[in-house]
């Protein structure tokens, strides 16, 4: 019997009325005057970099920004109800893509903000594996994971149940951060350990790491990064819109951020430091807001 984690849906649910208690006043569906904006997120590497330095640049423009981490699902549903006005990090065709179904057509689709992106399960490349099916008794039986709420979390689940010699092993899901810790803390002891992994990412940076080959193909192949807003956002804000919708930047541009959070600098710092290191980027992205 596979191992069902506890899922953090109190955390997530409070969080969720935190944000619809925040915007009550419907600030966010305010007329074209309006200088706040909220921004949701997941507490995922790559997301706290993007959204970070997203609600950098609107604050530089005059903006008074709120960042607003939730579970995934409540991300979406926040956008898709207007108690955010964006986000942009959701993770395309495959990662998010249930929550896409169910929420696509109360978004506006604004497009991909980074290219190549990738998910699957990732090894040490000194363990003695190269393929999903390779993977028998290692790491007793155990896979680390994230969030129960991510998507990456439910491809994994399924893989337990399509590849057979993942019958008996187990998903240990808590967050992010537990998962990295527990990862350097193998390769410190040299020890296996599979985990979920994403890409981009500082890890692949860190350390010397290598996804598993997947031929059922349950992760998927390569992804994008998209950026969604609320509807009525461009008509309410074109400014905060045209922001969102111009974001556009590379892997490494990212990958720098979070190195930067990852060696401990602040996240709200080292946007701020990327974008004072990268004015062109930033003014493709705010090119069209009126001055």
């Amino acid at each position: 019997m596979k191992l069902k984690t506890l899922t953090k849906l109190g955390m997530a649910l409070g969080l969720g009325f935190l944000l619809a208690a925040c915007s009550g006043d419907d600030s966010s569906k305010s007329d074209g005057n309006s200088k706040d904006v909220n921004l949701a997120y997941v507490e995922w590497d790559t997301e706290i970099a993007s959204t970070n330095v997203v609600g950098q640049v609107l604050e530089d423009l005059g903006y008074n920004v709120t960042l607003t981490p939730l579970d995934n699902a409540i991300m979406w549903e926040a956008v898709s109800k207007g108690d955010a006005d964006g986000m942009v990090a959701a993770w395309l065709p495959n990662t998010h893509g249930e929550q896409y179904k169910k929420y696509k057509n109360d978004l506006d689709e604004l497009g991909e903000n980074l290219a190549g992106a990738k998910i699957g399960l990732v090894v040490p490349s000194y363990m003695d594996v190269n393929s999903i099916e390779d993977l028998k008794n290692q790491a007793d039986h155990t896979i680390t994971g994230i969030e129960p709420g991510a998507g990456i979390t439910a491809a994994t689940e399924k893989a337990l149940d399509e590849y057979d010699n993942l019958a008996d092993w187990n998903l240990i899901t808590s967050s992010s951060g537990a998962m990295t810790t527990s990862l350097a803390k193998a390769i410190k002891n040299k020890e296996d350990i599979i985990v979920t992994g994403w890409s981009p990412h500082w890890k692949f940076a860190k350390y010397d790491l290598k996804y598993l080959e997947d031929p059922k193909e349950i992760f998927g192949g390569e992804e994008t990064i998209n950026t969604f807003a609320r509807k009525g956002l461009k008509e309410d804000n074109p400014d905060v819109y045209s922001v969102l919708d111009n974001f556009h930047w590379t892997s490494e541009d990212l990958e720098s951020v979070m190195l930067e959070v990852m060696d401990g600098k602040d996240p709200k710092q080292a946007a701020k430091d990327w974008v004072e290191a990268n004015p062109d980027k930033v003014a493709e992205w705010t090119k069209d807001v009126k001055k």
